[in-house]
């Protein structure tokens, strides 16, 4: 996922490096979104300075390697204030790993597959509301706890859609075995085709 506005957005606090800006960033959305790679946070930060988002310049250290301090532009000023001017629209279309195995399963004209997938997925989301659930005891900042919050509106969605997969595909016992071996589907509707 790119973050480059996320360390815009960082920068635009005050100059930095590498590693300061890896833990602050770990600290500002909280462990639900998980580490950032250093290796990727400074391939971000190269393209950012070739593209003038960001200036940088080399300090010396007695015993270790120079510390490059990146510093945001007006350029990248004039960048992060656009992508917050801006609607956020949903990435990568409706593409899901789940949904492919819902798939597979339905078409294996098997009714026990279709109810192993929906029962593993529901146990395994069941303890992610767990997991989300500790993780705001903890009491962290308001702007991590949105986050969590997202996140179980997420996983909460994704019961939902284990409770319709259920009725559509397990309600009646030959809906299942009619899907087997079937190689095409109808057309999608406009409004759920992925935009070019």
């Amino acid at each position: 996922m790119p973050i480059h506005h996320a360390v815009l957005s960082l920068l635009s606090h005050g100059p930095s490096y590498g590693y300061e800006l890896k833990g602050a960033f770990e600290t500002a959305v909280g462990p639900q979104w998980g580490p950032l790679n250093i290796g990727h946070l400074y391939q971000i930060l190269d393209r950012l300075s070739r593209d003038g988002m960001v200036s940088s310049e080399r300090h010396a250290q007695a015993v270790k390697p120079d510390r490059v301090v990146y510093e945001i532009t007006d350029a990248g000023r004039g960048e992060l204030r656009r992508w917050l001017d801006e609607a956020s629209p949903r990435s990568g279309g409706f593409r899901d790993d789940f949904f492919l195995k819902v798939t597979a399963a339905a078409r294996s004209g098997d009714p026990e597959i279709v109810r192993t997938v929906l029962g593993q997925q529901r146990t395994y989301l069941l303890r992610e509301l767990r997991n989300l659930d500790g993780l705001r005891r903890k009491g962290p900042d308001p702007v991590v706890a949105l986050l969590l919050s997202a996140a179980t509106r997420h996983v909460e969605a994704d019961l939902a859609f284990v409770d319709d997969a259920e009725q559509a595909l397990l309600r009646d016992p030959a809906t299942v075995a009619g899907l087997a071996g079937v190689r095409r589907a109808d057309p999608l509707p406009d409004e759920l085709r992925r935009p070019a």
